[in-house]
This record gives structure tokens, C-alpha cells and sequence, in this order.
């Protein structure tokens, strides 16, 4: 991980593109947690997940050369994410949604890294982000997808709207409304980085998988 830090990543992309295949390990360790939480968010299980991370990477890495860094490495692979989870469940893209919702332009992040914990809060922080990750995955996922971008994949609102293809202001519908609907089984004291948690093991054996496929292209 310290070596991972080391680099920006526009610097391992460079080096990559300069044939240093095994520098692309540090963006699978970098991004993993990012894209797991895109697809669970979209109602896929742990293995398909995996998968779509797999496909993701392999293209990523495929079309690495074609990244001109507009938008920044983050929204680029996301997007690619969301298109694969697209096409797995042959959705195309959203629909914009009619601004008859009033938009709460002061909305704070629902994880308030701020906030002080009780120690008994801090003992069942596992199991309340457990009942928020039922709680996103109980709303439509129009809903869902962007609570996810934005609140745990921390997105701004304009690199929402660019990766899913709509309006700033139907993000900032859809997020107050996800909050509305995630109001009541959702605390406000933990961090998003428990929720949808990508576990080391999983990241290592992750990095390995992907970087046999890289090496063989």
C-alpha cells in the first residue's frame, strides 16, 4: 500500500503505457473497494461482482491508451463499471426524472466521519452497516446506484452525472430521495468504508487474478 501512495494515478498509467505491465497491480489494490461497492449497489452478489471487477479491469487496461484524462482515473473506471453492470443486465442508461422534488442544496453526507461514537455504537458498527447495506438495496436502484457514487465512492455531483449520463439536478434528486428512503434504517456515525467492504484476502487474490489475464495479453 505505501508503494501504492507513491504513485498518482496518471503516474502508473505513464508507466504502464511505457510496458510496465506490473505497475497496473497498484490500480487493482487502489480501486477495488470502489468498483466492488458499484456492483454490489447494483444487486449483484459477491462473485459476480468479482467478475465484473475482472471484466472491468481488463478493460481498463485494454483501452488505457484512450484515457485523456478529462475527467479524473476514478470517474473513467467507474463508468467503465457501470457499463458492464449495464450491459449484464441489459439496461442502457437512465431516464431523466421530472424536477417536481425539491432539491435540499445544504444535504450533508449521511457518514459524518465528525461524529463521536459511543463505545457500544463502535462494538456493533458491523451490524448497522449491515442494515444499510439491506437498506440500499431495498430502494429501486435508480436510487440506489447514486447514493452509492456519492456517498461511498465519494463522487462529486458533476463526475455523477457524467458516469451515469444525467443531469446534476436529477442527482441531487435521487440522492435526497435515497436518503428519504434509507431515513429509517440508517445511522449516521459510521464510515462508508464498512459498508460493501472489500476484504484484503479478497483484494490480493483480486490483483492476481487480473494481473495473470494482463500478462497473457
Amino acid at each position: 500500500m505505501e508503494e501504492s501512495q507513491q504513485y498518482t494515478d496518471t503516474g502508473i498509467i505513464e508507466k504502464v503505457l511505457q510496458g510496465e505491465k506490473a505497475m497496473f497491480e497498484l490500480i487493482i489494490q487502489r480501486y477495488n473497494a470502489y468498483l466492488y461497492r458499484v456492483g454490489r449497489s447494483y444487486r449483484f452478489n459477491h462473485e459476480d461482482t468479482e467478475d465484473l471487477m475482472q471484466d472491468t479491469y481488463v478493460d481498463a487496461f485494454i483501452n488505457l491508451s484512450k484515457f485523456e484524462g478529462r475527467a479524473n482515473f476514478k470517474t473513467w473506471i467507474i463508468k467503465i463499471m457501470l457499463n458492464n453492470c449495464y450491459r449484464k443486465r441489459n439496461k442502457s442508461s437512465f431516464k431523466n426524472e421530472t424536477m417536481k422534488d425539491k432539491i435540499n442544496e445544504n444535504s450533508v453526507p449521511i457518514f459524518n466521519g465528525s461524529s463521536q461514537m459511543e463505545t457500544d455504537q463502535r462494538i456493533n458498527n458491523k451490524d448497522v452497516a449491515r442494515v444499510v447495506e439491506y437498506a440500499i438495496n431495498a430502494i429501486p436502484n435508480d436510487y440506489s446506484i447514486v447514493f452509492t457514487l456519492r456517498e461511498l465512492n465519494e463522487l462529486s455531483v458533476s463526475e455523477t452525472a457524467k458516469v451515469l449520463g444525467i443531469s446534476e439536478s436529477n442527482v441531487k434528486v435521487r440522492l435526497n430521495r435515497a436518503k428519504s428512503m434509507m431515513k429509517s434504517a440508517i445511522e449516521k456515525s459510521f464510515s462508508s468504508g464498512e459498508v460493501y467492504a472489500y476484504n484484503l484476502v479478497y483484494c490480493n487474490a483480486m490483483s492476481k487474478r487480473v494481473m495473470n489475464i494482463i500478462n497473457k495479453l
